[in-house]
């Protein structure tokens, strides 16, 4: 079964190359979707594909790369909209 998450990181996720690493770990799990910086400090992405790989994506967030300290992570289960590939948006 197709799962879609959306997730918002907080705590030391900018400046840490958070976005790269959540794109090579879900281009590693095979998960479609998007990563991008918001402008009060937070990571956003979106992550859709089997559920069982969504939510090790969202376990991999939850510690992010060397240099990130994670203070929360919500997630809120949507419906896929069919993403294709994994992308870093500006």
């Amino acid at each position: 079964m197709i799962s879609q998450a959306h997730v918002f990181i907080s705590g030391r996720v900018q400046g840490v190359y958070y976005r790269a690493f959540t794109q090579d770990q879900a281009i590693r799990l095979g998960l479609d979707g998007w990563v991008r910086n918001l402008h009060d400090g937070r990571v956003e992405a979106v992550f859709e594909g089997p559920r069982e790989l969504v939510e090790q994506a969202i376990l991999v967030c939850k510690k992010g790369p060397p240099g990130a300290r994670v203070t929360d992570v919500d997630v809120a289960w949507q419906n896929p909209v069919g993403e294709q590939g994994f992308e870093i948006r500006y």
